[in-house]
C-alpha cells in the first residue's frame, strides 16, 4: 500500500463522554490508521477530559449524564442569539435532579467556553492534514461548536465526523445544514478513514470528485448516502487500540486533578440477537438503535481478546476494563473469561449481557473479575417483552438478578416505562413482579425514547404511533433552519403519551420504594442479602428481611427442603415431578405455590424458581 509522508492526522473527542475513559472510537482509529499507514502521524485529542478537569469531575459526571442538560452547554455558545432560551430549557431539565440543582447555567458555559478556548489556542491544529471528530450521545453541540471555533482560524483545514450519532441520511443532512464539515463517514470508520487520507495525500484528481466507500462529502452531484459502508470484514485485523495521547494528557494535569483511569476494550462490533427479518427490517430489540453504523455481528478470538487485555493493563499500569460490546458474544464468553482467569491479574471489569446467561457463564466472569454487569432485563412483564422482542421471559429476568446478587456482582439493569401500546395488564404484571424482583438489586427506570431506525421506529403502526418526528428539544438547541433540515438519532412521536405517563406512574413510585427499602437495609458492607437461607442438611432456613419490621424466619424440612433446593434453578412442574417420583404432581404443586404466595419462590407458565440466595458466612 501506498503511504503518504508528512501527513498529519487529528483525532478528536469532544465533552461528553465518560471523562474517566479514553476513548474506544479514537484509539481503535489511530491504532489502525498507523497500522496501514506508518508514515502518517495521528494525534488523539481527548479535549473532554481537560474541560471535566476545569469545571469538576463530579460536576462533569452529573452533566454528563443527561443528554438535553450537555446538549444545551454548547449550543448556548453556538447560537448566543438563543442563549436565553436555552438557558431556561438547561433549567426545566434538572427539575428534581439534585446533583445540578445549584448549577448556573451562564457561569458553566463559560467555564466550558474558557476551557476550550484554552485548549484550541495550545494545539497548532494547522500542522494537520485533517482533523476528524467522534460524535456520540451528549457530543453534537459540543463538536459543531469546536469545528465552528477552528474553522475561524484555520478555514483551509478539511473537517470529517463520524461516530453513532449520524449514519446514511442523516450523515448527507449533516453536511448540507454545516458547511464547515467538508466529510462524513457512514458506518464503521476505519477503512474509510484510510482511504479518505491516501485521497488527501495523493489526489489524482480533486477528492470531491472521487467516490471514497463509506465516505460522504460536501459537494457531491450524485446520491452518496446509500450502499457505501465499508467495514472490516473480520475483527482480527484490528490493532489494540492506542491510548498513548489520553495518559499523557492525563499526566500533564496538576497531581491533584490525576486519577487511575478505566480502559476500555471491545470484543465485537454489532449485536448477534439483531438479525434481519424481512425486507428492510432487522430483529433484535424493538426500542433498540445502537447498531446503525455496522452492518451483521463480528467478533474477535479469544486468544486475541486476552492478548489486548494483557498488554493494555500492563502498558497502561490500570486494571479497570470495561468493554465497549452492546452485548459479549456468547459462544466464546467462557472461553473469553476462562483466558483472563489465567492471567493472573486482580482485573476489574464491565461487560453487558442477555439476561438468560447461565450461573456457570457468570460464575467463570466473576472468576476473571467481572464486578460489574448491565444484563439486558428492560422488562418484568412477559407480555411486554414479547413485544418489546427480547427473546427471554421474566423468570429468566429473576433468575439472573438472584445469581448476580449471590455472587456479588453489581448488576446495573434497566426497567422501560411507557413502552408504546402497554396496557393496563403490563402495569398490572410488572407491579406485582415487583414484589418478587425487591430483594435483589434495584433497577433503574427508564422512560422509553423513539430512537431513529429502531424496529419500533421502522414499523410505527405495529406500536400504535401515528407519526415520529424529530425530538422537540432539538428545535429548542437549534434554529429552525437546522432543526427541520436534520434527522437526528433522538426522535419523538405522536401517540399514546398521555396514557402511558398515567399508565406507569405507579410503577416509577414503586421503583423509587424499592431504591429506599435496598438501601436501607444492604447499606453496610457486611449486611446480609435481603432473601437468604442457610441449610442444616436435614433442614432449611429461610430468612426474609423486612425495612420496617423484624425479619421473618421459615424452616424447611424433609421433602420440602429437598424441594425448595432443587429450584434453585429454574425448573419446570413435570420435571420437578419426575424427580420426586414419591409424590404425584399436586402435592408438589400445593407445596411450590405455597412459597410462591409467601413470596418465597416465583411460577411463570409451569416453571418454578425459589428467590433466596445461599447465606455468605
Amino acid at each position: 500500500m501506498k503511504t503518504p509522508s508528512k501527513f498529519n492526522l487529528a483525532l478528536v473527542s469532544t465533552p461528553w463522554p465518560l471523562y474517566s475513559r479514553p476513548s474506544i472510537q479514537l484509539g481503535a482509529l489511530k491504532a489502525y490508521v498507523q497500522t496501514e499507514l506508518p508514515d502518517v502521524r495521528v494525534d488523539a485529542h481527548h479535549l473532554y477530559l481537560d474541560i471535566a478537569a476545569a469545571i469538576g469531575y463530579a460536576h462533569y459526571n452529573a452533566i454528563s449524564e443527561r443528554t438535553w442538560p450537555a446538549e444545551s452547554v454548547c449550543a448556548a455558545l453556538i447560537y448566543p442569539e438563543r442563549a436565553v432560551e436555552i438557558e431556561k430549557f438547561f433549567y426545566r431539565q434538572l427539575r428534581g435532579k439534585s446533583k445540578l440543582k445549584n448549577t448556573d447555567f451562564k457561569e458553566l458555559t463559560g467555564w466550558v467556553e474558557a476551557a476550550i478556548g484554552q485548549y484550541v489556542g495550545s494545539v497548532n491544529w494547522q500542522q494537520y492534514g485533517l482533523i476528524g471528530f467522534s460524535i456520540c450521545l451528549c457530543q453534537l453541540t459540543s463538536t459543531l461548536y469546536v469545528i465552528r471555533m477552528l474553522k475561524k482560524r484555520w478555514p483551509k483545514i478539511p473537517i470529517v465526523v463520524g461516530g453513532s450519532m449520524f449514519a446514511g441520511r442523516a450523515a448527507r443532512e449533516l453536511l448540507d445544514a454545516f458547511p464547515e464539515i467538508q466529510f462524513a463517514v457512514s458506518g464503521e470508520g476505519e477503512r474509510p478513514l484510510v482511504s479518505l487520507v491516501q485521497h488527501l495525500c495523493y489526489p489524482v484528481q480533486s477528492v470531491t470528485d472521487v467516490e471514497i466507500r463509506g465516505v460522504i462529502h460536501a459537494g457531491a452531484h450524485r446520491d452518496d448516502t446509500n450502499g457505501k459502508r465499508c467495514q472490516l470484514e473480520k475483527l482480527t485485523k484490528l490493532p489494540m487500540p492506542d491510548y498513548d495521547d489520553y495518559f499523557k494528557q492525563l499526566k500533564s494535569l496538576p497531581i491533584p486533578k490525576r486519577f487511575f483511569p478505566t480502559l476500555m476494550a471491545e470484543i465485537s462490533r454489532g449485536c448477534w440477537w439483531q438479525r434481519p427479518t424481512g425486507i428492510g427490517q432487522t430483529g433484535g430489540c424493538a426500542f433498540c438503535n445502537l447498531n446503525l453504523q455496522w452492518e451483521g455481528y463480528r467478533s474477535k478470538s479469544p486468544h486475541q481478546v486476552v492478548s489486548e487485555i494483557d498488554r493494555l493493563t500492563t502498558r497502561f499500569q490500570s486494571l479497570h476494563i470495561a468493554f465497549a460490546d452492546n452485548l459479549i458474544p456468547a459462544k466464546n464468553t467462557v472461553p473469553i473469561f476462562e483466558c483472563l482467569s489465567k492471567l493472573k491479574k486482580d482485573l476489574h471489569l464491565f461487560c453487558e449481557i442477555r439476561a438468560n446467561t447461565n450461573r456457570r457463564t457468570l460464575e467463570v466472569m466473576r472468576q476473571a473479575g467481572v464486578c460489574e454487569l448491565q444484563v439486558g432485563i428492560e422488562a418484568l412483564s412477559s407480555n411486554l417483552l414479547n413485544r418489546i422482542n427480547k427473546g427471554t421471559t421474566v423468570i429468566q429476568n429473576l433468575e439472573v438478578m438472584k445469581n448476580c446478587e449471590e455472587l456479588g456482582l453489581k448488576n446495573c439493569s434497566n426497567l422501560i416505562l411507557q413502552f408504546p401500546g402497554s396496557d393496563e395488564e403490563d402495569v398490572r404484571e410488572t407491579l406485582d413482579n415487583l414484589s418478587f424482583a425487591r430483594y435483589y438489586r434495584p433497577m433503574r427506570a427508564v422512560t422509553f425514547w423513539l430512537g431513529l431506525e429502531s424496529p419500533v421506529w421502522q414499523a410505527p403502526d405495529k406500536y400504535g404511533i401515528l407519526s415520529r418526528f424529530n425530538h422537540p428539544n432539538w428545535s429548542v438547541l437549534f434554529p429552525t433552519r437546522v432543526a427541520r433540515h436534520l434527522t437526528f438519532m433522538i426522535q419523538a412521536y405522536r401517540g399514546d403519551l398521555v396514557k402511558q405517563r398515567r399508565l406507569w406512574k405507579p410503577v416509577s413510585r414503586k421503583i423509587l420504594s424499592w431504591h429506599q427499602d435496598y438501601h436501607k437495609l444492604r447499606n453496610a458492607p457486611d449486611s446480609p442479602p435481603i432473601l437468604s437461607y442457610r441449610d442444616g442438611r436435614d433442614f432449611l432456613i429461610i430468612r426474609q428481611r423486612r425495612p420496617d419490621a423484624p425479619p421473618l424466619t421459615h424452616r424447611l424440612t424433609g421433602t420440602s427442603r429437598q424441594l425448595y433446593l432443587h429450584c434453585t434453578r429454574r425448573r419446570s412442574l413435570s420435571s420437578v415431578a419426575k424427580t420426586f417420583k414419591d409424590f404425584n404432581e399436586s402435592q408438589i404443586k400445593t407445596f411450590l405455590t405455597s412459597m410462591v404466595a409467601k413470596r418465597l419462590m416465583f411460577t411463570e407458565k409451569g416453571r418454578y424458581l425459589s428467590l433466596a440466595v445461599k447465606a455468605r458466612n
